[in-house]
């Protein structure tokens, strides 16, 4: 672990070491390292970076001594180098990193990659304290720096779909939304999560609240319901739990569940519009029943059933960030977008945004 004085150090010498270069050099691949291997989804981007020919992983830096030695040489993480902060952020020609901590120390890495110049690739929820991570976003921004956060489901192909053709108005104007996203969780992980404030919503609930942000825009209230269930479980978790987010005509349904048997296949998210409705179930295989009023492009009016190819979570996260470092596109999601996701996320988990 670092002390204050050389985290800044370490910084300061990485902007100098790489110019706080923007844009990769399209003609080889895009170095990127990973600050950290304690969130969920550390060793499944660690996968994809390494598959993907967009990407060179150059190393991994993990503050706990006892996760390194857990995970070094190991999985993912098999011929990968572990290496000091200062090392991994003085690498020659290093452009991105993948935070990927555990959720109370993804803000402390993302402000460390950003004053050092270096676009990132953010894994969710953006920490519990809004203020400091909209300091983060705006000092990205002023520095054309790229965040990328790590919500799942951006890139589901049934979720772009449902996007483009809210896009082309094909479901007219939307009014409703209702979404579940649920699993069980064991003794083990209920008590890792009950460290972090705002139980299953916070944890799970935050992708299907970017997905109806997305649809819905930033809504003008939230309201919170967390719940416990009455189970076996003595820890007080809050496994049980529903937001409604209110627009000036719609309103938008999110429930997280700890205990539901079966939940990833349930795991659901439907809009309905003045012109037809969209349901995608489930979110992990996807699927879409679509009913129109009309006939839109190659879709008949009424109800029908849309499949699409399995798909592998992460690659297509991957993909566009490292479009995005090229100059190749701009950012779907910019920092305006991504603060009210997480502010709607706090509001939604009963926490405070101040």
């Amino acid at each position: 672990m670092l002390n204050r004085r050389q985290l800044i150090a370490a910084t300061t010498m990485a902007m100098a070491a790489s110019g706080s270069v923007l844009a990769a050099d399209k003609k080889g691949p895009i170095k990127i390292a990973q600050i950290g291997v304690g969130h969920a989804h550390a060793s499944g981007k660690m996968e994809v970076y390494r598959k993907s020919p967009d990407f060179e992983v150059i190393g991994v830096f993990e503050p706990d001594e006892k996760k390194r030695k857990a995970y070094e040489g190991k999985g993912a993480y098999k011929d990968i180098p572990f290496m000091s902060l200062e090392q991994l952020l003085n690498t020659p020609g290093l452009q991105a990193v993948a935070v990927e901590t555990e959720v109370k120390d993804l803000l402390k890495y993302a402000d460390i990659c950003i004053n050092a110049g270096l676009h990132i690739h953010l894994d969710k929820p953006a920490g519990s304290h809004l203020p400091t991570y909209k300091k983060i976003l705006d000092k990205a921004d002023s520095k054309k720096l790229f965040i990328q956060l790590g919500y799942m489901y951006r890139f589901n192909p049934a979720v772009m779909f449902m996007q483009d053709i809210l896009k082309k108005g094909w479901l007219g104007t939307p009014f409703s939304v209702h979404t579940v996203m649920g699993k069980v969780l064991g003794q083990g992980t209920r008590k890792e999560l009950n460290e972090y404030p705002g139980g299953i919503m916070f944890e799970l609930g935050c992708h299907v609240i970017d997905l109806a942000v997305s649809a819905l825009g930033a809504p003008n209230k939230v309201r919170a319901f967390p719940k416990t269930a009455k189970s076996n479980y003595t820890d007080g978790y809050l496994d049980n739990m529903l937001a409604v987010l209110e627009y000036e005509h719609a309103t938008a349904s999110v429930r997280s569940l700890g205990l539901e048997v079966e939940g990833f296949a349930r795991r659901h998210f439907v809009i309905c519009g003045t012109e037809g409705s969209c349901h995608i179930q489930p979110l992990d295989r996807p699927s879409i029943k679509l009913a129109l009023n009309k006939a839109q492009g190659d879709y008949k009016k009424g109800s029908q059933e849309i499949n699409f190819k399995s798909y592998k979570r992460y690659v297509g996260d991957a993909a566009d960030f490292a479009a995005m470092i090229r100059g190749e596109k701009s950012n779907d999601y910019p920092v305006s977008y991504e603060y009210s996701v997480q502010k709607t996320v706090l509001e939604a988990s009963g926490l405070s945004i101040s």
